[in-house]
């Protein structure tokens, strides 16, 4: 089972990122979930989302405590948590920054596989909007074989339309391009 924790902010997607994950593997024939974990909370609060894939039927329902996988859409989140936290020995980081992953690794210690991609700046110029999560979802499945950009295309053209889905698949597809992996 692949196990996937995503940070982010009210508003930037990351319900939406788990939910697109699952429907990819559901798609796929494979077993899936997807759920946030939030209160109240409101825009640009810290928000907390969770998938699972799986081959065989998932019966867990329960956060994701050992990821096998953290997407972080808002870097300003590492200030505020440790996104590696319980997260698996082969584990991987996906981070949404500037900078290279020796420079993550040399500051903050993870000892992880750490993939980052710029995608505050993909999604500005591709979507004209700072929200993320399609963008992310791009740097993800390089970091991963569960799913490929084709499994992804239906149900993100299907959750945007043709227009918005369109602008959402150009900047996935930059970010699987442009992201930086490092062991």
């Amino acid at each position: 089972m692949q196990e996937v924790r995503l940070h982010g902010r009210g508003g930037q997607g990351a319900v939406t990122s788990a939910e697109l994950i699952a429907t990819a593997a559901i798609n796929k024939g494979k077993f899936a979930q997807a759920f946030p974990s939030f209160g109240p909370e409101r825009r640009g609060a810290p928000v907390v989302a969770f998938s699972r894939v799986d081959e065989k039927k998932i019966n867990i329902r329960a956060k994701v405590y050992s990821p096998d996988i953290v997407i972080v859409l808002d870097p300003g989140l590492l200030s505020l948590l440790d996104p590696t936290d319980g997260m698996k020995a082969d584990g991987i980081l996906v981070l949404n920054t500037k900078k290279d992953p020796d420079e993550i690794r040399d500051k903050y210690g993870y000892k992880c596989k750490i993939i980052t991609i710029d995608a505050n700046k993909i999604a500005l110029k591709e979507l004209g909007r700072l929200i993320v999560n399609t963008t992310m979802l791009g740097a993800f499945l390089k970091a991963t074989d569960a799913l490929t950009l084709e499994d992804i295309e239906t149900p993100l053209m299907d959750r945007f339309g043709a227009k918005l889905g369109g602008k959402n698949m150009i900047a996935l597809r930059r970010a699987y391009e442009e992201a930086i992996i490092k062991e």
